[in-house]
């Protein structure tokens, strides 16, 4: 009887019923959605167009040169080279520190950093580090801070700045704690993955010079263009693909003599390693969060656009949790927020939660929750997005009742 019992809960935890429930899921939707309501149609339209526009302007852009960066990380970088700088015997201060102002040089949004942070992650980086920079690197864009501050004004500008620092040393320093045990297991385990070269046959200039390559191309790929003129800022987009293509050009050279075919194989097999597992679940990230959002700015997905207006207003505790819980499920690309947040705040969103949102809203988003659970784990991502959701609530709460004085 026991046997029996057994095997039956293990039936309901394994794949088949997984399986099962997925197949109910599907029939149930097909058979009870008013798929003729147009807010229903339009909301199924209304995230395929998300998909579209995510392929367009960031898989080539911005994916695709983070996923080599990704893999050249590692498979070149040596996991004592990781362990020394974000490693749990690293200095907290160099680590934190080099981890919190990332974001400064990759002006990536919540998709594009999640490989460059599982790259880190499972080359030995602790727990604290890693998320840290997976925190700062969309949340601590110079451009869009400069933006935030000449749209929305320099207060808003500089909370952004400050709150997105501390942010990142905070959560990265409350993960650390709460999950030491398991981090310093794994960390003991060593079972990394990839055992990396030391680039035994490159200097370390030639080191540098390779990987500062590749994260210039990531970032002059994805430079976008500034709303309003911002003189060099503006003068960089006008001529970003040039500088592209010369990057390229030095890196083909590179590959072509720096390194052997066994090398090149390698890289682009880590790579692609990384490619299959984070594509899936991000682009049905997208397209769930287009479904009930829709695109930024367009009021087309299921949650119609007047009940978040409605629920942000004023500087309540709720109307702060609210901005920043749903920052931190929708998704928005690079530098899309401010204009966004100019029409809400328009439309009655107060100050604070106007800070919960720009707070939240870059560094998270449902398709990266997705990936980033895939990566550490379901406690792990729970805990990560409770704690950005509760500081950006307590800062927006703070910060509004500030600017009312």
């Amino acid at each position: 009887m026991s046997d029996n019992r057994s095997s039956i809960v293990n039936w309901f935890k394994g794949q088949e019923f997984k399986i099962l429930a997925l197949i109910v899921g599907v029939f149930l939707a097909a058979y009870y959605l008013p798929f003729e309501h147009p807010r229903v149609s339009g909301a199924i339209l209304e995230a395929f167009f998300m998909l579209q526009d995510y392929a367009r302007e960031h898989v080539l852009t911005c994916l695709i040169p983070a996923f080599f960066i990704a893999g050249a990380i590692a498979n070149f970088i040596s996991q004592q080279a990781v362990i020394k700088y974000f490693g749990a015997q690293a200095k907290k201060w160099v680590s934190y520190s080099v981890a919190s102002v990332s974001g400064t040089v990759l002006a990536v949004c919540s998709c594009t950093v999640l490989p460059l942070f599982s790259g880190i992650y499972r080359r030995g980086a602790g727990i604290g580090p890693a998320i840290a920079f997976l925190y700062s690197g969309p949340a601590i864009n110079v451009l869009a801070i400069i933006m935030t501050a000449r749209i929305l004004g320099w207060q808003l500008g500089l909370a952004r700045a400050i709150g997105a620092v501390v942010f990142a040393v905070v959560i990265g320093i409350s993960m650390a704690v709460i999950f030491r045990k398991e981090d310093a297991a794994r960390l003991k385990a060593g079972n990394f993955g990839v055992s990396g070269s030391v680039f035994e046959n490159r200097t370390p200039a030639q080191n540098l010079l390779y990987f500062a390559t590749l994260i210039f191309i990531l970032i002059f790929a994805t430079w976008a263009k500034p709303q309003f003129p911002l003189g060099v800022w503006h003068a960089i987009f006008s001529v970003k693909w040039y500088i592209v293509g010369l990057l390229f050009l030095g890196l083909g050279y590179m590959l072509v003599s720096w390194f052997d075919g066994e090398e090149r194989v390698s890289w682009v097999n880590a790579t692609w390693d990384f490619a299959k597992q984070i594509m899936p679940l991000l682009f049905a990230g997208v397209l769930t969060a287009g479904l009930l959002m829709g695109r930024p700015g367009l009021d087309a997905g299921l949650i119609e656009a007047r009940y978040i207006e409605a629920l942000v207003g004023g500087n309540s505790l709720w109307a702060n949790f609210f901005a920043a819980l749903s920052g931190a499920l929708m998704y928005f690309a690079t530098l899309t927020e401010v204009p966004i947040l100019q029409g809400l705040i328009g439309s009655g969103m107060g100050q604070g939660p106007a800070l919960a949102l720009l707070l939240a809203g870059p560094a998270l988003s449902l398709p990266s929750i997705l990936v980033i659970r895939s990566v550490i784990g379901t406690r792990k991502t729970l805990t990560f997005v409770g704690l950005v959701v509760l500081m950006s609530t307590l800062a927006g709460l703070v910060y509004g009742n500030l600017v009312a004085i």
